[in-house]
């Protein structure tokens, strides 16, 4: 098989697979599957270099509509080997719409490929930190539940039952890392113990 240059997504300098930084620029780097080819490419990278498919697909500007719930602006939509997202370049927020989530949940594959872009992302900081306060859906703008994922993962996630589920900056991160833990199959043993508790009483 013929060798294959990747490049630094930032800089665009040659870089070895393997490498978790440039050496040029200093930036981040982690490797994903192509989702057409499966060949390595950086994240980050727009393009495969073994069979050229777009790897990444920001739209331009985002959906006006879906607007960041803590006032940033527009979100970006950005497609990750599978999975739609809306982001915001402000606060590193994350919006994802509900099918989506509960296929990520489910699917080994795409978690892995929005972990290696929590990776390669210098990590944000919540935009208000300390304070709590309900947010509108970025969908239809009515205020969102507050929740703690499963009950038991310490990640309060703000859900809009209708259209979906914002993650403040880094709680995406955490909620599948949760799930790749085991974490849905300990809450729901939990669940069914309580169950069979109440029923006992």
């Amino acid at each position: 098989m013929d060798a294959v240059t990747l490049n630094c997504p930032t800089c665009g300098a040659a870089a070895a697979a393997g490498a978790t930084a440039c050496a040029f620029c200093r930036a981040r780097l982690a490797t994903v599957g192509c989702p057409s080819c499966f060949g390595l490419v950086f994240v980050g990278g727009r393009h495969c270099a073994h069979c050229g498919a777009r790897t990444e697909q920001p739209a331009a500007g985002g959906d006006a509509s879906a607007r960041c719930p803590h006032g940033c602006g527009p979100l970006r939509l950005v497609e990750l080997g599978g999975v739609a997202l809306r982001e915001c370049t402000g606060c590193g927020g994350v919006w994802l719409d509900e099918p989506t989530f509960q296929r990520l949940c489910s699917d080994e594959e795409r978690q892995t490929v929005v972990l290696a872009r929590a990776a390669a992302t210098p990590r944000a900081t919540a935009a208000v930190a300390g304070r709590v306060r309900y947010l509108a859906c970025p969908s239809c703008a009515k205020l969102m539940n507050r929740v703690n994922f499963a009950r038991v993962s310490g990640v309060v996630i703000d859900s809009c039952r209708t259209h979906g589920v914002w993650f403040d900056a880094d709680e995406l991160r955490r909620v599948v890392e949760f799930v790749r833990a085991g974490g849905l199959d300990l809450a729901r043993d939990r669940e069914r113990q309580a169950l069979a508790e109440e029923r006992r009483m």
